[in-house]
């Protein structure tokens, strides 16, 4: 294991905030990963585990305590079984898999980050998650003190939401293992209508698995959802805020809101969450409540691209960031009456 003391943590996240960590570890094995889990648990001292940094919003203090940056690797494709190590990077992993000519996670494309922190927020985009093709993660079990393996079902996983995100503290991904499909090089059915648009195809048809990612990519890149390191639309967490869901009254009381600031006969999107719930848009609501692509004078802006990104300029502290996402979730608050959820983890910070 790699060790440092008062370890910059901004460089391993994809915003580029954050202070230092006492002390920073780099675990390039499981058995790494698991003898400094269990080191920081029986001394007591707190622990922050980094993956691919895409979810992570880090105070401008740092972490007083371990790190621990998960950099194992391993890609194993058996027929159309696929196990990942955790700090695999999963856009490399989807390509490698749309070389084979599987089936399963196309859409999943070019999401930054590391397959281990994928089943945490049950990733999703273009209409495909992993809670569809997960079948088994391995994880270390810090209550136990033991490695476990959880069955997809055992995972519990809803929108962005699973079983590792409801315990945060309990488990350690070191492994995740995926039920990919073989369709003769075609994608899984095309669920997301606009991918279906630039597919030119209609919802539910198939198409070469390559397209399928090359779209998706291409669909990811315009509204900068693809790491550049030139450009700073993507000096970001993706998604900043997830998609409201509200149940009837809350839905009714919303449409009101709705057509009383835009006229009655504004309709906002609306997608079936269950029995009597239904999800509506972040990105529309934020963009409806005066914050449009760009928005903001300071190092902390909205992506020119895409209204539910905020992005680190490249001078920015996470108090700038903050300082914009509080006012973001006010603005749509008052407009709305719906109170936005971040999606990315805070450490040592809080809306």
């Amino acid at each position: 294991m790699q060790v440092t003391h008062d370890a910059p943590l901004a460089p391993l996240t994809t915003f580029r905030l954050g202070g230092p960590a006492r002390r920073l570890i780099t675990a390039r094995t499981d058995d790494e990963v698991v003898a400094a889990v269990r080191e920081a648990d029986r001394a007591g001292t707190p622990l922050l585990v980094v993956g691919g940094g895409s979810n992570l919003v880090i105070g401008d203090k740092g972490f007083d305590g371990t790190a621990l940056h998960i950099a194992t690797r391993g890609f194993s494709l058996d027929g159309t079984r696929l196990e990942l190590a955790a700090g695999e990077v999963w856009s490399d992993a989807v390509a490698r898999t749309v070389e084979a000519g599987l089936a399963g996670v196309e859409c999943l494309a070019g999401i930054p980050g590391s397959a281990g922190a994928t089943p945490i927020q049950n990733v999703g985009a273009y209409g495909q998650e992993v809670a569809s093709t997960l079948t088994e993660v391995v994880a270390y079990d810090r209550r136990a003190e033991e490695t476990v393996t959880l069955t997809g079902a055992e995972c519990a996983f809803s929108y962005r939401h699973s079983r590792f995100k409801a315990e945060p503290v309990r488990y350690v991904v070191l492994r995740v293992r995926f039920e990919l499909e073989d369709a003769g090089g075609m994608s899984a059915p095309i669920r997301y209508a606009e991918t279906a648009r630039a597919l030119g195809v209609g919802p539910g048809d198939r198409v070469p698995v390559a397209a399928a990612r090359e779209t998706v990519l291409a669909l990811r890149a315009g509204k900068g959802m693809v790491l550049d390191p030139d450009d700073h639309d993507t000096w970001s967490a993706g998604s900043f805020f997830t998609n409201p869901i509200l149940d009837d009254t809350a839905y009714a009381a919303f449409l009101d809101r709705v057509r009383d600031r835009l006229g009655p006969d504004t309709a906002p999107p609306a997608y079936p969450a269950g029995e009597g719930r239904t999800k509506t848009s972040a990105a529309w609501l934020i963009d409806k409540a005066g914050f449009t692509k760009g928005y903001g004078a300071g190092p902390a802006r909205i992506s020119t691209k895409h209204t539910l990104a905020l992005t680190n300029r490249g001078e920015a502290t996470t108090e700038d960031l903050l300082a914009l996402a509080r006012e973001v979730v006010e603005g749509v608050r008052d407009a709305f009456g719906v109170t936005l959820v971040n999606e990315p983890v805070t450490i040592g910070v809080s809306l």
